[in-house]
C-alpha cells in the first residue's frame, strides 16, 4: 500500500511540474472560445435556439456547420441543426433568394444581409456562398460583442476575386515563407488531404476570400502535367464547400518543357493549340477552375517578349483558350530591365500604359501597390492612374519579405490603406486607387485584389502570433476597403487575443503605431531596398550584383553631397508618371512630405526640412526613435501579460526583444555607413554606436553565411 501511494504521490507531482498547454495560434480568430460576459451569453442564446438551412448545398452545409462549431463554443451548448424553421422562433435561419431586401439594398453575387425578421435572426444571400460570408460575419458580431436584438446588416463585397497568392514550390519551399514549409504537402496528394486544408479554407472564408493561387508565380512546369492537376483537384474538392476556387501560376515556356514544341510564340498556331487543350484539360480535372496567373520576361522568366512579341499578345493567347469557360487570366505587371541608366521606378508603367485597352476582356492586369517591390513604405504605382480601359487589380505582399520576417511585428494595414487611399487624379479629384481596383471608376466588369500569402506548415500558420492580423487585415480589406485599420485591428485583438477593454486597447494602439515604427529605423524618410540578398540583413553598402537595381547603393544614391533618388525633371523624371496634380505633391523638395522626400529627391545633408532639422539630424531622429520605440513595444506588451493567453505572450515577447536586437543593428549600420558621407556627428542627444562600420559589416556578412 505504501509503494502504490508513493508511486501515486510521483504522479501526481509529475502531474504539477508539467505546464498547461496553452492557445498554440492554430485556430486564427476563429477560436470560439465561451463567452466570459454572461450577461452577453444569455442574450445570444435567446436567438440561438437553432439553426434552420433552406437548402442542401454544400456551401450552406458548411454554414449551417460553422454556426453550429461556433455556438457551441461561444455559448456552450448544443444548437440543433433542422431543415426548415416553420413555425419556431428564436433561431438562426439562412436561407438563398432572389427578392430585394427589406432594407432596399441591393445584394450582389456574394452579399449578404442579416436582420430580424418573424422572431428569428435571418442570413440571406442570392447565393448559398453569400450565406456563408453572413454566417462568418454573425459569428464575427458576437466574438466581438455587439447586440443582436435589433441586428440589420447588408454587406457586397467590393472586389470579385479576392485571392491569396502562395509562392510554394513543388519540393515543399516557399518563396519569401517565413512559417515552415508549405501548407501543401505534394508528396501526399491527392490520395491523404490533410486535415490542414479543411480549416485553411474556413479562414479564408470567414474574411470573404474565394480565390487561392497555389504555387509561386516563379513557377514550374509541372504543375501543368496531369499528375499535378490531380493533385490541385484535390485542394479544389476540399475548397470548394467554402466558396473557393484554385488557380494555378503558369510557366510561360511550358509548351516546349512539356509538349515537345520548337517554341512557346504565343501567335505560333501550334502553341495556341496546346494551351487550348492544355485549358480543357484543366477544366476536366477541376470544373471550376478560377483561372491562370501569370509571371512573364520579368526577373529571368521566359514570356512572349522572347518571340518580339507584347505582354498583351501573350495575355490575349492565354485569354482565347481561355474563352469557352469562366476563369479569368491575370497577368502580373512586375517588370523591369537592366538598364543601367535606367529608372526601375519607371519600368512597368513604360511597358504597360502603351498596351492599355489592347487587352482581352478576361483580362486582369495585376499591379504591385508600389513601383520598386513590395517596400516598407512606397508611392502608389503610377499605372494606377494611367490605364482606364484595363481592368487592374492589386497586389500587396502579406508576408513579411521586406518587414522583419517572422520576429518583427508590424501590423499592415496601414500599408495597405495608405495605398488604397490614395488619389491618382486620373478623373479628378476623389480618383483614389480603391476606386480604380473596384472597377467604380472606369466601369470594370472584373476586379481583384491579391495577398502574398504568409502562411506555412508552423502550427500556428504564421510564424510570429501577430502576424496573422495581417492575413485577416487583407481578407477585411479585400472584401471593403472602406474599412478603416484601427476597426480592422480591434475585431481581431477581440476574437484572437483578449475581450479585457484596457489590453484591447492598448493592443490595437500598439499594432497601429508597429508599421512606422519599422520604417524609421528601417528606411526612413523614403529610403528604400537597403537589403541584402535575403531582404533581412541591413547592407545598404552593397554595390556589387550581376545587375545594378539589384544593389542596395542604386536606390539610395549616398555621396557627400546628400542622399535620395532624384525623380524629378532633373534626374529620371519618374514623376512624369503621375498626373500633375499628384506631382505638385512631390515634386517640391520644399514641399514634398518627409515619407516620400528621398524616393523623388536627392537633398543635401544640410538641407533643412519642414521638421525644423537638417537632412542628417531628421535621419538620424527617425534610426534612434524607431529603435528607442521598440522598447516601448515591449513595455506596452508586458502590461497586458493578464490579459493574454501565457504561451502567446511568451512567444510575442521574446520575438519582440528580438525585433529590439535587430532594430538597433539597422540602426547602428545605417547611421554608421550614411555618416561616411555626412561626415558629420551623431546630434545629441543620441550617442554614436559602439560598434564600427567594419565590425557591423562583418556581423552582416557571418548573418549572411547561415
Amino acid at each position: 500500500m505504501k509503494r502504490l501511494l508513493a508511486c501515486l504521490l510521483l504522479l501526481s507531482n509529475l502531474a504539477v511540474a508539467v505546464p498547461p498547454v496553452g492557445d498554440d495560434g492554430y485556430r486564427l480568430w476563429l477560436k470560439y472560445d465561451l463567452l466570459t460576459d454572461a450577461a452577453k451569453r444569455v442574450a445570444y442564446t435567446r436567438s440561438s435556439n437553432f439553426i434552420a438551412v433552406n437548402g442542401s448545398t454544400p456551401i450552406l452545409k458548411s454554414a449551417a456547420n460553422e454556426l453550429h462549431t461556433g455556438l457551441q463554443g461561444l455559448l456552450g451548448k448544443q444548437v440543433p441543426i433542422v431543415s426548415t424553421a416553420g413555425s419556431l422562433t428564436g433561431g438562426i435561419v439562412l436561407t438563398v433568394t432572389a427578392a430585394p431586401n427589406a432594407d432596399g439594398q441591393a445584394l450582389n453575387v456574394e452579399g449578404y444581409q442579416i436582420t430580424v425578421r418573424g422572431g428569428n435572426v435571418v442570413i440571406t444571400g442570392k447565393t448559398d456562398a453569400g450565406v456563408l460570408y453572413g454566417a462568418f460575419a454573425l459569428l464575427r458580431h458576437m466574438q466581438t460583442g455587439q447586440s443582436l436584438e435589433r441586428i440589420a446588416v447588408t454587406s457586397n463585397p467590393k472586389v470579385q476575386h479576392r485571392m491569396l497568392n502562395h509562392w510554394d514550390n513543388v519540393d515543399g519551399s516557399v518563396e519569401r515563407g517565413y512559417a515552415g514549409q508549405s501548407l501543401w504537402k505534394w508528396y501526399e496528394l491527392p490520395e491523404r488531404v490533410d486535415p490542414r486544408y479543411h480549416d485553411y479554407a474556413r479562414a479564408n472564408a470567414s474574411l470573404g476570400i474565394n480565390g487561392v493561387v497555389v504555387n509561386n508565380v516563379n513557377a514550374s512546369a509541372r504543375f501543368m502535367t496531369a499528375e499535378y492537376l490531380q493533385k490541385v483537384a484535390a485542394l479544389a474538392k476540399e475548397f470548394r464547400p467554402y466558396g473557393i476556387r484554385v488557380y494555378l501560376s503558369v510557366y510561360w515556356a511550358a509548351p516546349r518543357a512539356l509538349g515537345d514544341l520548337k517554341t512557346a510564340d504565343p501567335l505560333d498556331p501550334q502553341v495556341r493549340k496546346w494551351w487550348a487543350d492544355k485549358v480543357s484539360e484543366i477544366y476536366k480535372i477541376i470544373p471550376d477552375f478560377g483561372g491562370l496567373l501569370v509571371k512573364a520576361n520579368s526577373e529571368g522568366e521566359p514570356g512572349p517578349q522572347d518571340y518580339n512579341r507584347t505582354h498583351a499578345d501573350g495575355a490575349n493567347m492565354l485569354a482565347e483558350a481561355m474563352k469557352p469557360y469562366d476563369g479569368v487570366i491575370i497577368w502580373r505587371a512586375f517588370v523591369y530591365k537592366a538598364d543601367p541608366n535606367g529608372d526601375r521606378f519607371k519600368a512597368a508603367h513604360e511597358e504597360f500604359t502603351p498596351l492599355d485597352g489592347q487587352f482581352n476582356p478576361k483580362v486582369i492586369v495585376q499591379v504591385k501597390n508600389g513601383p520598386i517591390d513590395f517596400q516598407p513604405r512606397e508611392p502608389f504605382s503610377p499605372l494606377f492612374g494611367n490605364m482606364p480601359k484595363t481592368p487592374l487589380g492589386m497586389e500587396f505582399q502579406i508576408t513579411q519579405e521586406y518587414l522583419g520576417f517572422a520576429t518583427h511585428m508590424v501590423y499592415e494595414a496601414p500599408l495597405f490603406k495608405e495605398c488604397l487611399d490614395a488619389d491618382t487624379y486620373v478623373n479628378g479629384k476623389g480618383s483614389t486607387v480603391a476606386k480604380v481596383i473596384d472597377g467604380s471608376l472606369h466601369g470594370y466588369t472584373r476586379t481583384a485584389m491579391a495577398g502574398v500569402a504568409n502562411a506555412g506548415s508552423a502550427r500556428n500558420w504564421t510564424g510570429h502570433p501577430m502576424a496573422q492580423a495581417n492575413w485577416y487585415a487583407f481578407g477585411r480589406l479585400a472584401w471593403d476597403h472602406t474599412l478603416s485599420s484601427e476597426a480592422i485591428a480591434n475585431e481581431w485583438v477581440q476574437m484572437t487575443l483578449t475581450h479585457e477593454p484596457q489590453a484591447v486597447k492598448r493592443i490595437t494602439n500598439l499594432m497601429m503605431k508597429s508599421r512606422d515604427i519599422y520604417v524609421d529605423y528601417n528606411t526612413p524618410l523614403g529610403l528604400s531596398r537597403p537589403w541584402a540578398g535575403v531582404h533581412f540583413a541591413p547592407e545598404p553598402w552593397q554595390n556589387r550584383s550581376p545587375r545594378p537595381d539589384w544593389t542596395a547603393v542604386y536606390y539610395h544614391r549616398a555621396d557627400s553631397l546628400g542622399l535620395g533618388f532624384d525623380r524629378t525633371p532633373k534626374g529620371s523624371n519618374a514623376l512624369a508618371q503621375y498626373r500633375p496634380e499628384v506631382r505638385q505633391q512631390w515634386e517640391n523638395p520644399e514641399t514634398c512630405p518627409l515619407p516620400y522626400l528621398l524616393w523623388f529627391h536627392h537633398v543635401a545633408w544640410d538641407k533643412k526640412l519642414s521638421s525644423g532639422k537638417t537632412l542628417w539630424n531628421e535621419l538620424c531622429t527617425r534610426f534612434y526613435t524607431g529603435a528607442d520605440s521598440v522598447r516601448w513595444m515591449q513595455q506596452e506588451w508586458a502590461s497586458v501579460k493578464p490579459a493574454v493567453d501565457p504561451y502567446v505572450f511568451d512567444d510575442v515577447a521574446g520575438r519582440l526583444a528580438t525585433q529590439q536586437r535587430e532594430a538597433i543593428w539597422w540602426r547602428d549600420a545605417w547611421v554608421l555607413y550614411l555618416q561616411s558621407f555626412a561626415k558629420q556627428p551623431v546630434p545629441a542627444p543620441y550617442k554614436q554606436p559602439e560598434h564600427t562600420l567594419e565590425a557591423i559589416k562583418r556581423s552582416v556578412n557571418t548573418y549572411l553565411l547561415r
